[in-house]
């Protein structure tokens, strides 16, 4: 456990707990910059930078966009907000432009077949995997791609070997399943009894929706490789407990709404 044990994954959970405690605690002040906009910030970018030092550039994006969600619904001004987003644009060009994988990836997700067997590889096998699928598949347990084709086939691919596998009907069963997951979310924070419960549960749904999103962005070619599981889906590792711990708060907020 402690060779695959990634603190990020516990970092995340505990900075959307500490956001959602500080929001309902600030709430006649959230507007202020001073007393409701930095402290939140303040903790998110200590947050950030010890992740970054994993290096772990992907769950850094996830999070900062959950936690700057979490607080404009709370309340704090947009235009503190974009002022962040914008001074940090500068940040994000340097640690994706100064690091020469990352570069690689922005550049083979731009144009993959300029290098198909190095940094394009992984999209390029990822697409051959989904598009040899068809409607049904190939048949469980009958990929090709996985056999020393795709990497990371059951963790970060792992919705690319289900569209091998189990075709377009396995995939779309997938997104599906996601947006009932995102549906009941949604009525998991309406009954919410108080802010607390309502901002835990929003953080909480949009990491997981999130990470979602992302990953099966990454595999169809949507988005430049992250190297973030797909929730639920992927093989083992922290990330996978951390999100059943997620979901078992979710159960435990929907159980204090139904019984207020």
């Amino acid at each position: 456990m402690g060779e695959t044990f990634q603190p990020s994954e516990f970092a995340n959970l505990a900075l959307i707990v500490y956001i959602a405690d500080f929001v309902s605690r600030k709430q006649d002040k959230i507007k202020m910059l001073v007393e409701g906009f930095l402290p939140g910030v303040c903790m998110l970018g200590v947050t950030v930078l010890l992740i970054l030092l994993q290096p772990d550039l992907g769950t850094v994006i996830a999070l900062g966009s959950v936690v700057l969600i979490m607080l404009f619904v709370a309340g704090v001004r947009g235009k503190y907000i974009l002022t962040l987003l914008l001074s940090s644009l500068p940040a994000l060009y340097f640690l994706v432009f100064s690091v020469p994988y990352r570069r690689a990836r922005i550049l083979a997700f731009l144009n993959p077949w300029l290098d198909p067997k190095g940094m394009g590889f992984q999209i390029i096998q990822s697409q051959i995997a989904i598009g040899s699928g068809g409607l049904f598949g190939r048949g469980l347990g009958h990929s090709q791609q996985k056999l020393f084709y795709l990497p990371a086939a059951h963790t970060d691919f792992i919705f690319s070997i289900i569209g091998e596998e189990l075709g377009l009907v396995g995939t779309l069963g997938i997104i599906i399943l996601f947006m009932i997951f995102i549906q009941q979310g949604l009525k998991v924070i309406k009954d919410s009894q108080d802010r607390f419960g309502y901002f835990l549960a929003l953080g909480l749904i949009l990491m997981i929706s999130l990470k979602g999103i992302i990953n099966i962005g990454v595999s169809c070619g949507a988005f430049p490789t992250k190297g973030l599981p797909l929730p639920f889906i992927s093989y083992g590792g922290s990330s996978l407990i951390f999100d059943m711990v997620s979901l078992g708060i979710l159960i435990n907020i929907a159980r204090c709404g139904e019984y207020p």
